[in-house]
């Protein structure tokens, strides 16, 4: 049985990450066992302090039996089933898709199922592994507003270029 202090720590930690996940837009767990101490230190310096940090992404290792409380108090009970071995967290405040696009990135380049996305969520609503990795291709809001912007762009150029041989035309005519 642990000691009341104990209990206290652990009841205090899982309020923390229920916190966390209520105000989250979405999140990813992972399994990173295995992973070398090279990949780990990639992970750490690039992904961690480069991608994840400026995309508001947190990433964290928790205890699966933390976790497991913390996602069932938060509502996200469907997610518990994956909670084996070796876990970490990501989530975001803003972007939905930021922690399964930046870690699915990474979990590709390691292609020795060393890491790789367990489950996710966004809001309430639970993915398995196939689904996160379907979340991770998603391109950036940023990117998709750029991509919009491109392909609305040649069209007014057209449109343009159609009325200004218009008023030339006429200006000739007169």
């Amino acid at each position: 049985m642990p000691s009341e202090k104990t209990l206290s720590a652990k009841k205090e930690r899982v309020a923390q990450l229920v916190e966390m996940l209520k105000n989250s837009a979405a999140g990813v767990l992972v399994d990173y066992k295995g992973i070398t101490v090279a990949q780990d230190t990639e992970l750490r310096k690039q992904f961690l302090r480069k991608e994840l940090r400026e995309a508001g992404v947190s990433y964290f290792v928790e205890k699966n039996t933390i976790l497991r409380f913390a996602l069932k108090e938060a509502g996200l009970d469907g997610i518990t089933n994956v909670l084996e071995g070796t876990t970490a967290i990501a989530i975001s405040n803003d972007d939905q898709t930021a922690p399964a696009r930046i870690l699915g990135k990474f979990a590709e380049d390691c292609k020795d199922e060393k890491f790789f996305l367990k489950a996710g969520y966004i809001g309430e609503d639970v993915y398995d592994e196939a689904g996160v990795k379907a979340l991770s291709k998603i391109p950036s809001r940023e990117t998709l507003l750029a991509q919009l912007v491109g392909s609305l762009q040649g069209p007014i150029q057209k449109l343009a270029a159609t009325l200004q041989a218009v008023v030339d035309k006429d200006n000739e005519a007169a």
